[in-house]
């Protein structure tokens, strides 16, 4: 029952997130905003409902800590599992608007929510203060999206659909994507639990990942139907979201302080912020995120996830293994941005 659980999980992730892009991308046409704001707000927005719901319902519960790691596992996820994997898919066009603003912004919030765990606790205010955030940027996309207009390359030649069939595709999508990644994610962690995995190995891997897979579908899907700006801008969006909405309102109904471990203040929170500062060079070095690059993303995912279990079961070769990422692996995507940055130059230099 519990393997049947999961796989009609997955199976409504999928047909969430097909309703969910077609009704935004019409939607962002109909309305005139373009559909990389669309991406960032309704969609980023909507996929994040699981982190929500989870981080919510744990912090209310007395799990402040759950209510943190859920939020900074799923915004190292988002980047380099879901972007690597549509990057893999399909090279994806960085808009000039991501590179000078959004991203820009993700990293801005994300050394927000490291600077606010400092002492091990985010508090009411600072809860307070993320929920404000997270209004005023909205507010300011779709004023901004408002104001621009969508590009010519969005306008189609077909009918327009009504509003609220939109509206209801929107709708119908979010309800299958909670709907399915609440089943799958409790399907996985019974399953995990009955092979003996450690709560702590669930809360930053499991759970972190089963409440973004409605991003992951959705921005594979928005990849594969060419909506890359949904793809980049969910991601984006989502992280943004999850720091400042999630975090926040589990800050402010908690009946305690949101708890911060020691792994998570030293460890999983700057791992949140390297690979958040790590999309600002890629994207703006020639505006896309190739195919190499999705792999390095992907690998880069897999590495955090062992150190994690390593951490967590404390593995005889944990010191060896940290060794190898911070001499080995760090520097050598340190080359590699050096790399692209030299022939970025060379290459405007004599174009």
């Amino acid at each position: 029952m519990t393997w049947l659980m999961l796989a009609a999980g997955l199976v409504l992730l999928i047909v969430g997130a097909e309703l969910l892009v077609k009704g935004a991308s019409r939607l962002a046409t109909s309305f005139g905003i373009p559909a990389l704001v669309v991406g960032l707000t309704v969609v980023a927005f909507g996929t994040s409902a699981p982190e929500l719901a989870v981080s919510v319902k744990a912090a209310f519960s007395g799990q402040a800590e759950m209510a943190i790691a859920n939020v900074v596992g799923s915004n190292i996820f988002n980047i380099l599992f879901i972007l690597g994997l549509a990057a893999l898919i399909m090279p994806l066009i960085v808009s000039q608007q991501l590179i000078r603003q959004d991203v820009p912004i993700m990293i801005g919030v994300s050394l927000l929510g490291l600077w606010m765990i400092q002492d091990g606790t985010i508090g009411k205010l600072e809860a307070a203060l993320l929920v404000l955030g997270v209004v005023l940027y909205t507010l300011f996309l779709f004023y901004q999206g408002k104001k621009t207009g969508i590009d010519s390359s969005e306008v189609t030649t077909e009918k327009p659909a009504p509003t609220w069939q939109n509206l209801l595709l929107i709708v119908v999508g979010l309800a299958l994507l909670v709907l399915g990644a609440r089943w799958l994610v409790q399907s996985a962690v019974t399953i995990a639990s009955s092979f003996g995995v450690s709560e702590a190995v669930i809360g930053l891997t499991i759970v972190a990942a089963g409440t973004s897979l409605p991003e992951v579908m959705t921005s594979i899907i928005a990849t594969i139907k060419g909506e890359r700006d949904i793809a980049i801008g969910n991601v984006v969006g989502s992280n943004i979201f999850n720091i400042l909405a999630v975090l926040g309102l589990s800050g402010l109904i908690s009946p305690m302080p949101l708890i911060a471990s020691e792994q998570l203040m030293q460890i999983d929170v700057p791992v949140m912020v390297a690979v958040a500062v790590l999309c600002l060079p890629l994207f703006f070095l020639g505006g896309t995120l190739n195919r190499f690059e999705g792999f390095l993303f992907l690998v880069l995912y897999v590495a955090y996830v062992w150190f994690t279990i390593a951490i967590a079961l404390s593995l005889p070769y944990l010191q060896d293994l940290q060794t190898g990422l911070i001499y080995g692996v760090g520097p050598l995507v340190g080359f590699y941005v050096f790399l692209c940055l030299i022939n970025d130059l060379l290459r405007r230099r004599y174009k």
